[in-house]
């Protein structure tokens, strides 16, 4: 993920990846904005990361924790945190698209 980060900003052409959810419905999904916001983060731009989605620099900064530290193999995270996050971002694209 760290290296399509760097790289992604710098093909030719580069389209983005459409979100299936808002191209079907119009409706942002929890993790649109995803790649925008990990490429600005890995370009050190992080206004414009925050812009698209907050949890890009959070799962930039995992990304890199677990390069740091390899012998992390498992992660027990509570599935309660996870369905926060994933609400979390949830409400930060619905009102970033005016649905709240």
């Amino acid at each position: 993920m760290l290296v399509l980060g760097v790289v992604l900003p710098h093909v030719p052409g580069h389209p983005g990846i459409a979100c299936p959810l808002r191209t079907l419905t119009g409706v942002p999904c929890p993790f649109c904005g995803l790649t925008t916001s990990v490429e600005a983060t890995m370009g050190g731009h992080l206004g414009r990361a925050f812009a698209a989605n907050p949890f890009g620099i959070v799962a930039v900064a995992f990304a890199a924790a677990l390069l740091a530290r390899p012998k992390w193999d498992r992660l027990n995270l509570p599935l309660l945190v996870v369905a926060i996050g994933v609400l979390c971002s949830w409400l930060f694209e619905l009102h970033r698209y005016h649905f709240l």
